[in-house]
């Protein structure tokens, strides 16, 4: 654990120092929970969000995008099921005064066991070396097998309580698995209580007139109570999606592990509206897709797992997420929910509006069913940003920081450095700049030897470096630097764009979802 969280500290650390992820209002000392994206930080998320876009929307004929408002009307909130059932369970520790989620705690007891065996797996592999078979092994090796049971055993048990609402159980399960507030060690525990996670707001220009409004927690919604327009507007058939991006606001009860749990947070959801009787079909067929799409930016698929939701929410009959290894262990990364009716079946009654659709080649109408798909960005963005950030030792025993992105989501896709400030190679490496900044984010870098250069653009995730020496005077060829095997090539000027455009293009890298 003690190094999962030196690890943990080195992500935000670099994060801050590279121009990613702020604090907000660091000049006032910070607001809980809350992160501005700096300069790079902006542009790998808004490259993570076309990734996303370009996968769901313009590669599907069949879905398409929508940007609804942030305010809703509040009876939307009533019919979701958000005002009755948006809670988290709560419980402080009377001794440290720390308010936790008490689900948390207990799936943090978990995470523990599943490190368990982790290093379990890894001794033994180390032992046998080629002749290790990781399946044999889980299920045949008894100190494992026991850590499983054990994990499998207190998740089920969580789930149970949390589906009945039988809090005290809750607290009977944090108490006989002997769990200490993480500050203090105690474990005088108070009860637990339930807690409602919206943001509450006015709107109107007098106190008298506002009606009271929430803060949106899910984009969801703005996608259901549009769909008959969407629908109709776009001649829309069934099997379709409608998509979107952005902002949801939830009051955490403890948002914490920097981007991974926040207040404000950005979301990118799609709906795909299917007939009844499809939904398992359709929601094990998304699972496979958003799978796919996850390991074609190549962070490796044993960092990757499902799990499939014990307790499932009011509106499903069918959950399941796709966990990533944090630097903190395996989170939610992503849902897939078969969301049954619930969300148009309900909005059709609260608003007193039909939400159905007629199908002419059975001529019958009916409120469809919805598959879900639902990830942060936020998430995904410390997904990459940790995965990439890597510490290697080179062949002369030297180390370097390096952050790995994938090339398609590196903010800035080259660096051009001059190798000296003089005799005309700044006018050169200005010219080049010119030219590839009409398709790439690129960066003009002249201070330092070339070395320092290279490690500081190392360390910012640029993949490529391009040096301009007094070679490229007498035959316009210049060196080209491949961040992550820090090989180099001598290269003619005009064909830097095409093999730049060759690593970075999204085409390439979505067309590795045909083959995974």
């Amino acid at each position: 654990m003690a190094k999962q969280d030196d690890d943990f500290k080195r992500v935000i650390s670099h994060a801050k120092e590279y121009g990613y992820v702020f604090q907000s209002s660091e000049i006032y000392d910070g607001l809980s929970a809350v992160y501005d994206y700096a300069q790079n930080g902006a542009e790998l998320k808004k490259n993570i969000r076309e990734y996303w876009w370009k996968a769901m929307v313009q590669l599907n004929e069949n879905i398409v995008g929508i940007d609804a408002a942030i305010f809703m009307h509040p009876t939307t909130w009533k019919a979701s099921g958000h005002v009755d059932a948006f809670n988290d369970p709560l419980i402080d520790n009377k001794d440290s005064k720390k308010r936790y989620r008490a689900d948390v705690l207990v799936e943090d007891h978990v995470a523990k066991i599943e490190a368990k065996i982790e290093k379990e797996v890894a001794k033994a592999a180390k032992r046998f070396g080629d002749k290790f078979d990781e399946a044999q092994f889980l299920a045949t090796n008894q100190r494992v097998v026991d850590y499983q049971e054990q994990a499998t055993t207190i998740l089920k048990r969580l789930g149970k309580s949390l589906a009945a609402e039988d809090l005290a159980d809750v607290k009977k399960l944090i108490e006989e698995l002997d769990i200490a507030c993480p500050m203090s060690g105690s474990k005088n525990w108070t009860e637990v209580k339930q807690f409602n996670l919206m943001f509450g707001t006015k709107l109107g220009a007098t106190a008298e007139s506002a009606m009271d409004l929430y803060l949106r927690p899910e984009t969801a919604q703005g996608i259901f109570v549009n769909f008959l327009n969407v629908q109709k507007t776009g001649r829309m058939k069934i099997p379709f999606g409608i998509a979107q991006t952005g902002k949801a606001f939830r009051n955490e009860i403890v948002a914490r592990q920097f981007i991974f749990r926040m207040r404000e947070f950005e979301q990118m959801e799609m709906q795909y509206f299917i007939k009844p009787g499809t939904q398992q079909e359709w929601y094990e067929n998304w699972k496979k897709n958003r799978m796919k799409w996850h390991l074609s930016l190549g962070l490796g698929a044993e960092n990757y797992r499902f799990h499939d939701h014990e307790k499932l929410a009011h509106y499903a009959d069918a959950a399941s997420d796709i966990e990533f290894r944090f630097p903190f262990g395996f989170k939610e990364l992503e849902g897939i929910h078969s969301r049954t009716d619930f969300d148009l079946a309900s909005h059709e009654k609260h608003s007193g509006k039909k939400l159905q659709y007629f199908d002419y080649e059975t001529r019958e109408s009916y409120v469809p069913y919805v598959v879900e798909t639902s990830i942060g960005l936020d998430r995904m963005f410390l997904a990459v940003f940790s995965n990439s950030l890597q510490e290697e030792e080179l062949a002369n025993g030297s180390t370097r920081t390096v952050l790995k992105l994938p090339s398609v989501l590196a903010p800035t896709k080259a660096a051009v450095f001059p190798l000296v400030k003089k005799d005309g190679l700044p006018e050169i490496a200005q010219e080049i700049i010119e030219d590839l900044k009409w398709d790439f984010n690129v960066e003009y870098d002249e201070k330092d030897a070339v070395g320092r250069r290279y490690r500081r653009q190392d360390a910012a995730g640029t993949p490529f470096c391009i040096t301009v020496d007094h070679q490229t005077l007498e035959d316009k060829t210049v060196t080209i630097r491949h961040r992550d095997s820090m090989e180099q090539q001598r290269v003619a000027i005009e064909s830097l764009k095409g093999i730049i455009h060759e690593a970075v293009d999204m085409k390439g890298w979505l067309k590795r979802m045909d083959v995974s």
